[in-house]
């Protein structure tokens, strides 16, 4: 069998200079191409959109959460004294909260005063407790109950509701 000749490829720089290079054509957009990236980004912007949305939600939180001028507001309140590169504190946050789930929306709210910033240190130090603590306040900003150390979610939902049947104002 006779072997065949390759033929030897140009490579690009060897004719960078003339103009005679020849170009692929373009592949002419049809209306399915088009339509079909319409749908995918159309996608993406919804996408964006809902993670923007979260994203704004979740700091709007987080800075209702943080306002201790809430105390005393008409609602008993439960203020969590927190350091945020705690692991025992994070896990009191995750319990408390599902706790406050069982407890209709608007009877209790939650606030954390963080150790890490000014406030949050002397909100502490006024209270006289550290970090992985909750201080249970009534409706008029009176302290009532404090509960130091990693609790369940089941053991602070009966707490919580034995506080608002004592301390909420009808």
């Amino acid at each position: 069998m006779k072997r065949q000749t390759r033929q030897k490829r140009r490579s690009k720089n060897t004719n960078a200079g003339s103009s005679a290079q020849t170009t692929a054509p373009k592949k002419k957009l049809t209306r399915r191409d088009f339509l079909g990236k319409i749908g995918y980004g159309t996608l993406g912007v919804a996408v964006a959109g809902g993670g923007s949305w979260f994203f704004v939600e979740e700091v709007r939180a987080t800075m209702r959460e943080s306002d201790l001028s809430q105390i005393g507001n008409g609602i008993p309140t439960v203020v969590q004294i927190h350091d945020p590169q705690c692991s025992q504190c994070v896990a009191l946050q995750r319990e408390s909260r599902e706790a406050l789930c069982e407890i209709n929306g608007d009877q209790l709210q939650f606030l954390v005063a963080d150790i890490r910033t000014s406030k949050g240190r002397r909100f502490a130090a006024t209270h006289n407790v550290s970090h992985v603590t909750l201080l249970l306040f009534d409706a008029d900003g009176q302290r009532r109950n404090v509960l130091v150390g990693p609790n369940k979610s089941e053991h602070l939902s009966g707490i919580f509701q034995r506080h608002l049947a004592r301390y909420a104002k009808s």
